[in-house]
């Protein structure tokens, strides 16, 4: 099954969706328009940068393929988490401690930004505060404890030790031998959130087009951007459509890969058990490779993901797989009704670094195409900053932007037809050391 096909049937019975009100539509580009800069892709990261552009004078205008929101920004598991998908290590080894330091700094920076774009633009999205990341044997919980005490001497990042015999209090489940607390991460609402930045960029003046897939790219010093109804020409681009781009960047896609990754949602819970199972009320990681993340929602429910796939086909019963997952962490929702299952693709890099810069400059026009991929499940939060980046780049200080685009990148071995088993079969690998450890 390809990618948009088995993306359609997995948008069908999405939680979100069913409890996030779309109050504005917006029509298809049509004709021939111009602006400063050009955006593809209505999720988080290319509203972010929309918003802050147009808040510091641009004229904006930006592309969806879909509905905003209608991609992994709009039906991810809600976290919002310190840090990004690979270990500080990673980029200790390309940057060095300093600029290492200085990443990890602008990962907090960028749930400061959600806090305050909520609150500033008033958006109903269910926020609460609290992560609990979990380890499953006690030498997971020594490696987790190590790595805490390692980002508090050096990064300054301060998060709370739950050691084994405390963990009763945090979350009701014997799966977990002890875990980390973190207060300034958290939790929200993707969809609700999404849509808020939405009518916050139109608020400020961006120009929306939702069904206006591009067909393709002309690079120059003003770019063209083709569509089935009209074109837009723009002094700047940025593709934030990451897994969506479907060919108008061939070069950036080699170094992505997309990912499933699924969820349930059950009932509503007694008000009694859904208190009990994590009395904090945090979001919720384990700390194995392929891990399973969960919290309860506002409204009463357990919200449960994992069975991350590494394929676009969409695994078998998908509703009672995940319940079982689920369950077998806490056996006292046995009883509960699945009542919403479905997933999504994200866009993973081959290091889980996010991958930032601009495409090549071609035929001797300044490099004025951006691109924002690569967040690896890890981008509700840092999907914001990034757009935030993109601006001060565009704007002319492109210091904090430039430090992300030093990573180095890699494609994925195996080209177009062999990667893909590949990385499944290396993925079987992680699954299994998973479950022996």
């Amino acid at each position: 099954m390809d990618l948009l096909s088995a993306d359609r049937e997995l948008t069908r019975n999405s939680y979100y969706a069913a409890t996030a009100e779309r109050q504005h539509s917006h029509p298809p580009l049509q004709g021939a328009q111009s602006c400063d800069v050009a955006v593809v892709g209505g999720g988080l990261a290319g509203l972010s940068a929309a918003l802050e552009l147009a808040e510091r004078g641009f004229s904006v205008t930006l592309l969806e393929a879909r509905e905003l929101g209608w991609g992994a920004s709009g039906r991810n598991g809600g976290q919002a988490i310190h840090g990004l998908a690979c270990d500080q290590s990673t980029i200790e080894a390309q940057l060095g401690l300093d600029e290492a330091r200085r990443v990890w700094d602008m990962s907090i920076e960028a749930l400061d930004l959600l806090r305050q774009r909520i609150d500033r633009h008033a958006i109903d999205c269910d926020w609460r505060a609290g992560y609990l990341g979990l380890a499953t044997n006690a030498r997971k919980g020594r490696e987790l404890q190590d790595w805490a005490e390692r980002m508090e001497q050096v990064y300054g990042y301060v998060q709370q030790h739950i050691p084994p015999a405390q963990m009763a209090q945090w979350i009701a489940s014997e799966r977990f031998h002890s875990g980390v607390f973190d207060v300034r991460s958290g939790h929200l609402h993707p969809l609700k959130y999404t849509l808020g930045l939405g009518r916050a960029a139109a608020a400020a003046g961006v120009t929306l087009h939702e069904h206006t897939p591009v067909i393709s790219l002309q690079p120059g010093p003003m770019v063209r951007l083709r569509t089935a109804r009209g074109e837009l020409q723009a002094r700047h681009v940025l593709l934030a459509g990451n897994v969506y781009l479907q060919g108008v960047a061939p070069a950036l896609q080699s170094r992505i890969m997309p990912v499933g990754t699924y969820i349930a949602c059950t009932e509503k819970l007694d008000d009694a058990l859904a208190d009990s199972l994590i009395p904090s009320r945090a979001a919720v990681c384990d700390t194995n490779f392929v891990l399973d993340y969960f919290r309860t929602t506002n409204d009463q429910r357990m919200l449960y993901g994992g069975r991350v796939s590494y394929s676009t086909v969409t695994p078998m019963n998908l509703a009672e797989s995940i319940r079982q997952r689920m369950v077998a962490t806490f056996p006292q929702l046995a009883s509960a009704t699945v009542e919403y299952a479905w997933g999504g693709f994200v866009d993973i890099s081959m290091n889980r670094a996010p991958d930032f810069g601009r495409l090549p400059a071609a035929g001797g026009y300044a490099a004025n195409v951006y691109y924002l991929q690569g967040f690896s499940g890890h981008g509700l939060a840092l999907t914001g900053l990034a757009g935030k980046l993109v601006a001060e780049a565009m704007a002319g200080d492109a210091s904090r932007f430039d430090t992300f685009a030093r990573l180095r990148h890699r494609p994925f071995p195996g080209g177009r037809l062999l990667r893909t088993p590949a990385l499944v079969l290396g993925m079987a690998w992680y699954r299994m050391r998973d479950l022996v450890a």
